[in-house]
Formats: C-alpha cells, sequence, structure tokens
C-alpha cells in the first residue's frame, strides 16, 4: 500500500466522483543529468493528469529498470529511490485508469523483454478502442499476459516485443497503424527513448529541448519545471526516436487532427500551451464569451478555485461586474487512502471549499465553474452560499452540457450519471437550486481556443465521435478484465454483451450509440 499524505480526499464525495484526467507521460534522454529526478519533477508538474498510480523507467545502456507503485508521485518516490535508479533515459507515468482497474500490475510503465534480449518500457496518455482486437492478435501471437495486468497499455508493450526480429523502432511502425483510438507514447529500449501519438492527436504530446538532451511530456508545463525549452508538439501520426545518433522522425499514419476540446476547459494546467494557444488566455476567453451569452445583473462574481478561476476573471472584465474572492479552498485537500465517515461525508463541500461570508452576505453572486457533471459540487456551493447570506446565486459555466461518455482517456460518468441527459436547462438549474444557469455556448468554446472545429474533438459535449468505436460495445475500462478470457479463447461474443463506463465499473446500457435519453438522470429534481 502507497503512504497516506494526510490529506483530505479530493472528491467532494468518493461514492459520487466527477472526470477523472487522462494520464501524463515524460520521456527524457540526457546523458550525464540525473535523468530520474528529472522524470519526477516533470511527474509533478503532470499530477493533475492522473493520481492513482506512479512509475519510472531507466536505462544505463545495459538494462532496464522500472519502479512504481500505487499513489501520488510524492508517494510512491523517495530521494533514496531515485538515487538507486541510475541511467541516462527514462520515461515516467501518472496514471487514471482508463482501461484496466486501478491495480499494481497496471501501473505503468509497463514493461516487457523480448526473446532478443531486448527490453521494452512503455507508458501511455489516452484509451484505445480496438483493445478486444488486440487481445486476439496478441495472444495469436502467443503473448499472453503473465503479470495480472488488463490494461490496452500492456497489450501495445507485448505487441512490440512479439517481434523479436525487428528494431523497437521496425516494430513500432508495424503496431502503431494496428491500434485505433486515443494515444501518446512515451516508451524506450536500452538506448533509445520513443514517442508517439495517433493520427487523430487526442491527447496532447510535446518535445522539449535540454542542453545536453531532448525531454518529451504531455503538457509544456512539465518542460518548464525541468528547464527544457519547447521546440514542438509531437505531431498527429508521427513516431519520434531519440539516442546518440540524434532524432528521427517517421509517419506511420495520415494526420486527422482532432486535438480534444476537453483539454481546453478542465484537464491541462492554464500555465500549458496547446496548439500555439495558452490554455489560461484560452478560459479567460471563454469567461468573456459566457458573459456576454449569459448576462446578468449582479453584485460580484467569485470563481470555484481554482477550477472557474480564469473564466471568472473574463466574465468579470466583459461584463463590468466585481470580481473578488467568495469561496476558499483548503489548500491541503487532495488524494487520501482514508476516506471520510459518513458523518464527514455529510458535510460534503465544507471539507473542501468554505465561503467568505463578509464577501457574499447580502450579494448577488455570479459564481463561475469549469463543468457541471453529476452536479453534486455545484447543489452544494449554491446552498452553502444561501446559508451565507447571498441574496441570489447565479451560476455561469464555462464548458457546454456534457452529454456523452469519452472513450478517448477521460473517465467521465456514464451516460445514466450525466445530469445533462435527460434535463433540459430549467431542469438543471432547479436541481442545483441556483436563481440562474449559463452554460458558454460549443461555438463560444470553440472560438476562444482559436482552433478550427474541425481540428478538435467535441465528442463529449455533441456525441461526434472522430474515431470509431467497436461494433457490440466492446469498449471500456474493464473490457480486458470483463472479456479478456473468452477473447483469448477465440469464443463468439454473446448478444447481450455490456460494456461497463464510470469509476466504479458497473454496467451500462448496451444499446448502440447514440444512447438514448437515460432516466438515470430524470431523478435529479428530488436529489437531496
Amino acid at each position: 500500500m502507497p503512504r497516506g499524505d494526510g490529506r483530505l480526499s479530493h472528491e467532494l464525495d468518493p461514492e459520487r466522483p466527477g472526470p477523472r484526467d487522462a494520464c501524463g507521460v515524460f520521456g527524457v534522454w540526457a546523458p550525464g543529468e540525473e535523468v530520474a529526478k528529472l522524470t519526477y519533477f516533470g511527474l509533478y508538474a503532470l499530477q493533475h493528469r492522473g493520481q492513482e498510480a506512479a512509475g519510472i523507467a531507466v536505462s544505463d545502456g545495459s538494462g532496464v529498470v522500472v519502479y512504481k507503485d500505487l499513489g501520488l508521485v510524492a508517494q510512491v518516490f523517495d530521494e533514496p529511490t531515485l538515487a538507486s535508479l541510475r541511467g541516462h533515459l527514462a520515461i515516467g507515468h501518472a496514471r487514471y485508469s482508463t482501461t484496466g482497474g486501478s491495480t499494481w500490475e497496471n501501473a505503468q510503465p509497463t514493461i516487457r523483454s523480448n526473446t532478443a534480449g531486448t527490453t521494452i518500457a512503455l507508458a501511455h496518455n489516452g484509451n484505445l478502442v480496438n483493445t478486444a482486437e488486440l487481445a486476439k492478435e496478441s495472444a495469436a501471437r502467443g503473448m499472453d499476459s503473465s503479470d495480472g495486468s488488463t490494461s490496452d497499455t500492456a497489450l501495445v508493450t507485448a505487441l512490440l516485443a512479439s517481434r523479436p526480429d525487428l528494431s523497437v523502432e521496425a516494430a513500432a511502425l508495424e503496431v502503431l497503424p494496428m491500434l485505433r483510438g486515443a494515444f501518446s507514447f512515451v516508451f524506450m529500449d536500452e538506448n533509445t527513448l520513443y514517442a508517439a501519438r495517433d493520427p487523430h492527436g487526442v491527447r496532447p504530446l510535446v518535445l522539449g529541448r535540454m542542453e545536453r538532451g531532448w525531454v518529451v511530456a504531455s503538457e509544456t508545463a512539465a518542460l518548464d519545471i525541468v528547464g527544457a525549452s519547447v521546440v514542438r508538439e509531437v505531431e498527429p501520426g508521427e513516431l519520434i526516436a531519440i539516442d546518440e545518433h540524434g532524432l528521427r522522425s517517421a509517419r506511420f499514419a495520415v494526420p486527422e487532427p482532432k486535438g480534444c476540446l476537453f483539454e481546453y476547459v478542465y484537464i491541462a494546467r492554464p500555465d500549458t500551451t496547446i496548439a500555439g494557444r495558452n490554455v489560461y488566455s484560452t478560459r479567460v476567453a471563454i469567461g468573456r464569451q459566457l458573459a456576454k451569452e449569459h448576462p446578468v445583473e449582479a453584485d460580484l462574481v467569485i470563481p470555484v478555485p481554482e477550477s472557474g478561476t480564469p473564466a471568472a476573471i473574463g466574465y468579470a472584465e466583459a461584463s463590468g461586474i466585481t470580481y473578488g474572492a467568495g469561496l476558499m479552498k483548503n489548500p491541503y485537500v487532495g488524494r487520501t487512502f482514508i476516506q471520510p465517515s459518513q458523518t464527514l461525508r455529510q458535510l460534503g463541500i465544507r471539507l473542501k471549499l468554505n465561503p467568505l461570508r463578509e464577501n457574499v452576505r447580502g450579494k448577488r453572486v455570479v459564481v463561475v465553474d469549469d463543468s457541471i457533471v453529476r452536479g453534486n459540487t455545484q447543489r452544494a456551493i449554491v446552498r452553502m452560499l444561501r446559508e451565507a447570506g447571498a441574496l441570489e446565486v447565479h451560476v455561469r459555466i464555462s464548458s457546454p452540457p456534457v452529454n456523452w461518455p469519452c472513450f478517448y482517456g477521460i473517465d467521465f460518468a456514464t451516460r445514466a450519471e450525466l445530469l445533462a441527459d435527460g434535463l433540459d436547462n430549467e431542469g438543471i438549474r432547479r436541481s442545483i437550486g441556483a436563481d440562474s444557469l449559463g452554460y458558454v455556448s460549443l461555438a463560444g468554446l470553440i472560438a476562444a481556443t482559436e482552433q478550427p472545429k474541425t481540428r478538435l474533438c467535441r465528442a463529449c459535449f455533441d456525441g461526434e465521435y472522430p474515431i470509431e468505436l467497436p461494433a457490440g460495445n466492446l469498449i471500456g475500462k474493464h473490457v480486458l478484465e470483463g472479456v479478456g478470457r473468452r477473447v483469448a479463447d477465440q469464443a463468439p461474443e454473446p448478444a447481450e454483451q455490456r460494456y461497463h463506463g464510470g469509476s466504479d465499473g458497473a454496467d451500462v446500457d448496451s444499446t448502440p450509440l447514440p444512447l438514448i435519453s437515460s432516466p438515470g438522470s430524470r431523478d435529479a429534481l428530488q436529489r437531496p
């Protein structure tokens, strides 16, 4: 078990979690540098993308060593551990599970040796949608998992290792075109660092330069923390290899860019740049647009810290309403392995936020947040502000309603749990108890990114999935745990096959997409 950090749960209600971030990956090739420590600090900058597990793989040219465990980066690694991980290249991973449960076996980097004596370690941000097919291919090559792992990442590692007659680079050029879904990979053998991004570029991946080496990371903020300068993004459909001979690039697919729109809203750090656009600037622009689309007479604009802060600043600028603090966040709220008791859980949001009563009493307040998924957070905030004396509470959301699940690396609620599913705007307003509710339009959000609509994945907002999903709903977080043995046996898929979704792996209606409106959110008006 990982060491506890003594902090409260980052979930207001651990039984009803919000959207879980995509994973964070980091890789460095830098002879003469302490690559394990560089990777540690890179992962620290990417901790927001995954809090379940962390791991680092290093090589000194003679062998690859992986150290990983469940927990936050600071829980998994200490000074003696990092000092023991010596080499000239390394990769690292901060995980939130999207395929395969949160177990030690599924922590990354994954590692596999081939019969030629080459060892491959791989870390993955994203989620594949043809995992069941890949499991069949892996089994056909005699590469069944022997370590208990049930992740799509382990399958890719096995497929790379199943070609011992090829170099790792050549094997990657064979395997990568077989993959469907979202993937930003960093991987390595004893001497070479590799990076690859799916043809749609759904998840971010950037290349940086150090004085004595190269760095690849999920976000530019991770390059900043290790003193690397940004060179460029890894292109969709590109494979990069870095070794003593320098950097090489190859195309394994024609690029069809579809970057994740939710990265701009929620996932990426504000100090990160995506496609040449600073995320903080994007969020401020979203707030300005939100003020134009949903004006209101009010006295104070406050953010839900820190997720709503840039958009709240933009809303205040465009509306002319005073910006100020109305909610204070406990700075030590984070992940823990000691869940609050039922009594504490009923206090809900107060574990995380507390109102500044003097600031909100007697005022009409606009509260700006980045998204509503299940509505629990906003419902609790509205109630708390009213108890603190706010005359009116107007909620403004810097993203459109989340109506559809993500199959490309973000673990939302299942569609049955999404508040926007089955409720109109007025129904959601009544559900959370606000005086008014406004979402930024999809067109307004896209405009703020300064990216063409055609280059963005908007599936969680409009249901248009750019990468085809598999027939029979053979998809979901626990697909290998649920069908792995049957797939390996080449048995036919039963007609009633159901996919899994959400953080608890509960079965979800297998009606082919697009799913019909579910009754799962229709009880929202009656929820406490």
